[in-house]
């Protein structure tokens, strides 16, 4: 269920869903207003006459203007979302222009558009008239002068998001909702009752208990994007098994590359292989549904790309430290799952890879330090975060990544520093840290 939960998510997602489903929206209704405006008979006198077209020729023109303007503007519409994503794509990089194209408003604005120009014509066409008959839609007309009304706003408000959407505060607010979101949902991820003292386990030993041993190969080269782990779970303890996995959601795969190994007491027929394979989703690009890093990389590369001498932006690298802050301050205090995963009677099901707190300290602060030294402001920036993430901090291994991390920052700092006090300042908060 949750792999087809994972499947929609990644259709919506796509750039001409969202255009193609108000488009076959469009069709309906038109097929619908006519097929009323055939039974029932408008007024044609009074108001009726203000809202109502009652001659074939101005329902004509009313309709060949709304349909051109409508096909033009979407041009237009579609010229301008390409020139936003050609300098998304140089100013933020190639990566970023997927969470511009999965903007809800550009989709529905494109397929408004195409969607009121479609039903114009088929409007259009219903208009019938001759000296024994004469068939005007006059409702179905007054709904596309309405829908004309709605576009014309909408057009308003799609400019509105684009010249904002391309400012580099909004692009990083916009990637920080995203990985507060995940950490909801991501942190704690149950899969099974976790063991929490993983130290008690002997896995050797549980895996003696079992008498085959079947590798889990890779189909194809790709980003492993996707586990439905309800479903495995429930699937390993219906054969009585056990799963060792050896990479997380985010990593690559090479095909033929061991996926993991399944453990069971009695032959693993190729279609219980086959059931547990169905289980993973491998795909040619990343995918955020599961992967935490892949949203923090996207943050990390709009740092990147402001500290290179082409750039030179300290000011757009230090609000992406600060929004990695609020991300790692978060993380800090979460629950990570274990990797061992049980079922309701307390049997070890899953062996999985999860990701530690150190992993994600390192992902959001190796490349910025990296590319920081010289820039005396996001050196210190750095060790200003680490003393932030410090407060929260509550268990030994996270303290000895910061200290880590603490410690490479102040090495940045000796060496490309040449202004003593700056260089005092940095070794006055490293000194905060390690107390």
């Amino acid at each position: 269920m949750k792999k087809i939960v994972f499947l929609l998510k990644k259709l919506k997602a796509t750039f001409w869903f969202i255009p193609v489903l108000i488009i076959l929206l469009a069709i309906g209704l038109s097929i619908g207003l006519v097929s009323l405006d055939q039974v029932i008979n408008l007024p044609q006198d009074g108001l009726g006459r203000f809202f109502f077209v009652n001659s074939a020729d101005s329902a004509r023109s009313i309709l060949s203007t709304i349909s051109g303007a409508m096909i033009g503007v979407a041009g237009t519409v579609f010229s301008i979302t390409l020139v936003a994503l050609t300098l998304a794509s140089s100013q933020f990089g190639p990566r970023l222009i997927r969470n511009f194209m999965y903007v809800r408003l550009n989709q529905v604005v494109l397929g408004s558009y195409v969607a009121t120009y479609i039903y114009c014509l088929l409007i259009l066409n219903a208009i019938k008239e001759s000296d024994q008959y004469t068939f005007m839609p006059s409702l179905s007309i007054l709904v596309a002068i309405i829908a004309a009304c709605i576009n014309i706003l909408l057009l308003i408000v799609f400019i509105h998001q684009i010249a904002t959407s391309i400012q580099a505060d909004n692009v990083i607010s916009d990637i920080s909702i995203i990985i507060s979101k995940q950490i909801k949902s991501l942190f704690p991820e149950h899969m099974g009752n976790e063991l929490r003292y993983e130290n008690t386990l002997n896995i050797d030993y549980i895996k003696s208990n079992y008498s085959e041993i079947k590798t889990i190969t890779s189909p194809k080269n790709g980003y492993f994007q996707y586990i439905d782990n309800e479903t495995l779970l429930t699937t390993v303890t219906e054969f009585n098994g056990l799963v060792e996995l050896y990479f997380k959601p985010g990593d690559h795969l090479v095909e033929g590359i061991v996926l993991g190994k399944i453990y069971k007491k009695e032959t693993i027929a190729d279609d219980e292989l086959e059931q547990i394979t169905s289980q993973f989703v491998i795909g040619e690009t990343k995918n955020a549904q599961q992967d935490l890093e892949f949203s923090i990389f996207q943050m990390v590369e709009i740092a990147s790309r402001a500290l290179s001498p082409g750039v030179n932006d300290p000011f757009t690298a230090i609000t992406c430290i600060d929004n990695l802050t609020a991300t790692l301050c978060k993380l800090a205090q979460v629950q990570f799952p274990s990797k061992y995963r049980m079922d309701e009677e307390k049997q070890l099901r899953i062996i999985a890879v999860t990701l530690k707190f150190e992993d994600l300290l390192d992902s959001s602060f190796n490349q910025i330090r990296q590319y920081s030294a010289g820039s005396t402001a996001v050196i210190v920036k750095l060790m200003d975060a680490l003393l932030t993430i410090n407060q929260f901090v509550n268990t030994e291994d996270y303290k000895n990544a910061l200290l880590k991390h603490a410690k490479m920052v102040l090495n940045v700092g000796k060496t490309s520093l040449n202004e003593e006090q700056d260089l005092k300042l940095l070794i006055e908060k490293h000194k905060q840290i390690t107390a």
